[in-house]
């Protein structure tokens, strides 16, 4: 006998697949994409030198403590395999965008241009080959040092993930800053100026950074994140 309630069961649908696929978290899409910004833009804040109090440091390095802050905040919610495949990827923007700037160095300028943005922008934007090497180095260790510290701590510190979230963060910011220093300034100036001055006092603003801004910002972007998940 013919069962046509069989056979139309059997004959797949559009509105109502076997197989769902799983959703894409959102706190990890908004994440990622704020983490790919930042890793653009955490170099050129870095022409500039700020004065907060007593501490000269360069701009980036809040473009910076937002990537240690965002890296952390994934291995929190999403897990130490998908924070370190985000650094990873992090390499994509880093390398498109210096080619590009390299492009653009590269092509005259058009002649109506504003004068004092000709000279300025090889200023902003350019870097030496030596520069461009050493961030690429600084970034991959430090950042995946971060979120290793970062995952590791959650065995150790406060019994368990969720557990002193921002005191897991500062730790491992401080370390990841540290170890960032140490490479991009010695990669980028050993033998052509003394470093250990400019080392120590990078090194100095960064920890006293990370301690007084990190915790806050990690908590911010963990609760951000269970929220966004949740919506």
């Amino acid at each position: 006998m013919f069962d046509a309630a069989r056979v139309f069961a059997s004959v797949p649908r559009d509105d109502y697949p076997p197989n769902p696929a799983p959703a894409f978290p959102r706190s990890l899409f908004v994440f990622s994409v704020l983490y790919g910004g930042m890793v653009c833009i955490a170099g050129v804040l870095g022409v500039k030198q700020v004065a907060l109090g007593p501490l000269a440091v360069e701009a980036g390095i809040f473009g910076f403590l937002l990537l240690v802050v965002l890296s952390s905040a994934i291995s929190e919610l999403h897990g130490q395999k998908t924070a370190t495949f985000l650094v990873r990827l992090g390499f994509i923007p880093l390398l498109v965008s210096a080619a590009l700037i390299h492009l653009v160095l590269a092509l005259p300028h058009d002649p109506g241009m504003y004068p004092p943005a000709i000279e300025a922008f090889p200023i902003v934007v350019g870097q030496s080959s030596r520069m461009m090497i050493a961030g690429l180095i600084s970034y991959g260790i430090s950042q995946t040092l971060n979120v290793l510290i970062f995952a590791k701590l959650s065995g150790q510190v406060g019994s368990g993930a969720g557990k002193l979230v921002w005191l897991r963060g500062m730790i491992a910011s401080i370390v990841s800053q540290v170890i960032d220093t140490i490479l991009f300034i010695t990669i980028s100036f050993l033998g052509e100026r003394p470093i250990l001055a400019l080392m120590e006092g990078q090194m100095l603003t960064k920890v006293v950074l990370s301690i007084v801004l990190v915790p806050f910002m990690i908590t911010f972007f963990v609760g951000l994140g269970r929220r966004l998940d949740r919506v």
